[in-house]
């Protein structure tokens, strides 16, 4: 109920008149249909009686035209109506997504999962438009069919009526709730199933070149055979049901039609109808029922809605609220860990467990361990991603939510896939501070090293990077990247495997050119490997979730065999 009240509700009232007008003419087209029906029903046993004068069904006639065109005239009319006011509400909805992604432009790789995005932007979204489509308008058609057909009935025998409002209420009610209770399950599994491909292909297509190397592409391979057919079965089973529904409501439907046709007849019998309108009645009954069949389907997808709202709602959560009062970042921040636990759902170990660390403003500090060894969660909590479980997480002085909007002013992230645009590197360097000059765009491309190479190129910084920076190389990528973290000016900048891909010489000569352009800010360098390790203030060395080692470089190496080993294979020493 409290996803409909924040992303349904609102729109209905916004465009309620839209919708109104919607409703209107998808019950116009119906009525339209039942009259055709009926009028074609009446023309046909009319004219079977060979009247004296053609007429005395001339009108009929006449009906039979008006109705067979004003029927896909409001069909047309209902669809062009209800699109318009469903992409207006689509329109909305992108648009305020957008605003929920784009202050956190720089962070969107640190906050969610391109598959867990591209999921949302292509699937949830669009699929949502079904929601009034395919269940609202409908619903709220059948439920107007339903009560005229009955009301309409009772004036003839309102005994009868009694009947057909029992067997049409079995269709109206009784199944779209038998559909929900058998798909409730069945559309959250499979949502959540295809909701994973699709995070899992994405996120695997981009790291393709790891998996190859690796040597784990077969693993990946077999779980998404896995996945998919987890999926195909679900799919299978859903598609049983369908059909059986579908079989039973057409008996039913059937049961429907012949009693009309027993009621009508015995009606003529007795004189409470003249024998020409058996027909009428009896036929009519068929587009009232085609009109009330697709509730069933329109309620079963109420979860797969819910679902997709979930997903939606995942990312609004990361959205500041302005209308609090937000800490303002200063010019320094030291950064402070107490007591640290952080769990993650449905997993029992803690993914750090009691962490504790100082780290003064301008102190360059290493973060090592393996994969899952907590670097990312810590890095999630430092930007306000995440909150502990217990303990405390403060940058200068205060928790990263408490900044709001404005912790994108205080802490910036260098990851090994920078999102690069398909514009100018001067427009993806100026994403750093929109409004930011040419000359203060020029100084950070020559404080990175790059301003030699591009002023050879033809179009300088006003050249294309192409679709997500591929005119470049990694090395000069991340340099790009870099020059728009200069200009963000934050005093603490996190660099999470920002060389993971380089060879070693370039890897090597940008972390010279990172840890000279950022000596006068908190640096925190996430990574696997060990290179650049002397020049920092601090190593901080996770494994599973704990502080395993921790000390200076020169002091690691001479107390610590572990961190000794390890030092020498990654220079490959040993």
């Amino acid at each position: 109920m409290a996803y409909f009240n924040r992303y349904i509700k609102p729109y209905i009232r916004q465009y309620r008149w839209l919708m109104a007008a919607t409703v209107l003419l998808g019950i116009i087209a119906f009525l339209a249909s039942s009259m055709l029906t009926f009028t074609s029903g009446y023309l046909i046993t009319r004219a079977s009686e060979m009247p004296v004068t053609i007429l005395l069904i001339y009108v009929p006639i006449v009906g039979v035209r008006a109705f067979g065109i004003a029927r896909p005239v409001a069909r047309y009319f209902e669809r062009l109506s209800g699109h318009n006011t469903v992409l207006k509400i689509l329109a909305d909805m992108r648009v305020k997504l957008y605003e929920m992604l784009e202050p956190q432009a720089l962070f969107i790789r640190s906050r969610f999962q391109a598959g867990d995005l591209l999921g949302t932007l292509a699937d949830d979204i669009e699929h949502l438009q079904d929601a009034y489509i395919r269940t609202i308008f409908p619903v709220v058609t059948a439920l107007f069919l339903f009560l005229y057909s009955v009301c309409t009935l009772a004036a003839f025998d309102w005994q009868f009526a009694l009947w057909i409002a029992l067997l049409m209420g079995i269709v109206l009610f009784v199944y779209p709730l038998l559909s929900l209770y058998f798909m409730k399950k069945r559309q959250i599994a499979l949502k959540e199933t295809q909701s994973r491909l699709y995070r899992n292909v994405t996120d695997t297509l981009f790291g393709i070149r790891d998996w190859i190397i690796s040597g784990k592409k077969e693993r990946f391979f077999k779980q998404f055979h896995e996945d998919s057919q987890e999926s195909h079965e679900m799919e299978r089973k859903m598609s049983f049901w369908n059909h059986n529904r579908n079989f039973q409501l057409q008996v039913i439907s059937g049961m429907i039609l012949i009693l009309t046709g027993i009621w009508a007849g015995h009606a003529a019998m007795h004189g409470d109808i003249a024998p020409t309108y058996i027909a009428s009645f009896t036929l009519v009954t068929l587009p009232i029922l085609e009109g009330i069949i697709p509730a069933s389907v329109a309620v079963e997808k109420i979860p797969a809605y819910k679902e997709s709202l979930q997903r939606i709602d995942a990312i609004r959560q990361y959205v500041p609220d302005k209308s609090r009062n937000s800490a303002v970042p200063g010019e320094k921040a030291d950064i402070r860990l107490e007591h640290v636990f952080y769990y993650y759902e449905n997993e029992p170990a803690a993914a750090l467990n009691d962490v504790s660390l100082t780290i003064p403003h301008g102190q360059k500090i290493a973060v090592l361990g393996k994969s899952g060894a907590g670097k990312s969660t810590l890095l999630h909590l430092l930007i306000g991603a995440l909150q502990p479980a217990s303990g405390t997480v403060s940058i200068g002085g205060h928790a990263p939510a408490a900044y709001g909007e404005g912790i994108h002013q205080l802490v910036s992230v260098l990851n090994q896939k920078p999102y690069l645009f398909a514009t100018t590197v001067e427009n993806n360097a100026a994403l750093g501070r929109p409004g930011a000059t040419s000359e203060e765009i020029e100084e950070a491309i020559r404080q990175v090293k790059l301003d030699r190479y591009l002023h050879s190129l033809p179009n300088g910084i006003h050249t294309q990077m192409e679709e997500t920076g591929q005119r470049f190389s990694g090395g000069e990528r991340q340099r790009i990247a870099l020059a728009r973290i200069l200009l963000q000016n934050t005093p603490v900048v996190i660099l999470d495997e920002p060389t993971v891909g380089l060879d070693p010489l370039t890897e090597k000569d940008l972390l010279d050119t990172m840890f000279e352009v950022l000596k006068d800010k908190t640096v925190i360098f996430i990574t696997h490997h060990l290179a650049g390790m002397e020049k920092m203030d601090q190593i901080v060395f996770l494994d599973e979730g704990k502080i395993a080692m921790q000390g200076t470089h020169a002091a690691l190496m001479e107390n610590h065999a572990r961190y000794r080993k390890l030092y020498q294979l990654d220079r490959g020493d040993a």
